[in-house]
């Protein structure tokens, strides 16, 4: 539902932009260096925090961070086009543009509109995990799961998070809703954990996390 709810508001964003391209000329003169400033930083800092992996620890502003920084991208394709020659630039501000509904860009858009995600549960040293649940939870036969996000938060900055790892549980191995994470046997390792369902033999699914 809500990829469906992201990607129409994605199509509108997309024609907002179009828009602002056809009336682009009665924009006054500072107000368009203005925007288009504000959309190479908005685009420089999503590209930071994509590569050093941090973020803040609400998934909204998260979100909100990545479509600001999706709308300021698709400005600037459409102010690209008003380049010449324009088939030329057109039809590269298309091929740039398609990538933008790819499932890597568009799910990550869509935690703006709501995620299945539990409460932090932190398991010392800094690191804490989260739950998110994916798929139908309902229907244990299909392609459904959780995934455990463990992450860092700094003392120092306690809005701020590292993502470190994902390890992804699926419900047709384990009970992929009870999965956990705790502290491996040395400072460096975490175990994320899923049990086992009560028609499988009794223990749980685990994995060993290196953590930086």
């Amino acid at each position: 539902m809500h990829v469906l709810i992201t990607t129409a508001t994605l199509l509108l964003l997309t024609l907002a932009m179009l828009l602002l391209r056809i009336f682009w000329p009665r924009v006054p003169a500072g107000v368009r260096v203005y925007l288009i400033r504000v959309a190479v930083v908005l685009i420089t800092i999503h590209i930071i925090l994509t590569i050093t992996k941090w973020e803040t620890t609400s998934d909204h502003v998260n979100a909100v961070i990545k479509w600001l920084a999706v709308a300021s991208y698709e400005m600037l394709l459409v102010l690209f086009t008003r380049l010449r020659p324009r088939w030329v630039t057109s039809l590269c501000s298309v091929i740039l543009l398609v990538p933008v509904f790819a499932s890597s860009i568009l799910l990550p858009l869509t935690y703006l509109f709501g995620r299945s995600t539990s409460k932090p549960t932190s398991i010392g040293n800094g690191l804490f995990y989260q739950r998110v649940l994916w798929g139908d939870m309902n229907d244990v036969s299909a392609n459904s799961g959780a995934d455990i996000l463990l992450s860092y938060r700094p003392h120092y900055a306690p809005f701020f998070r590292r993502h470190l790892r994902n390890v992804t549980f699926n419900n047709q191995e384990c009970n992929s809703r009870a999965a956990f994470a705790e502290l491996g046997p040395n400072p460096k390792t975490v175990l994320a954990r899923c049990p086992h369902w009560p028609s499988q033999r009794q223990g749980t699914d685990d994995w060993v996390v290196i953590v930086p």
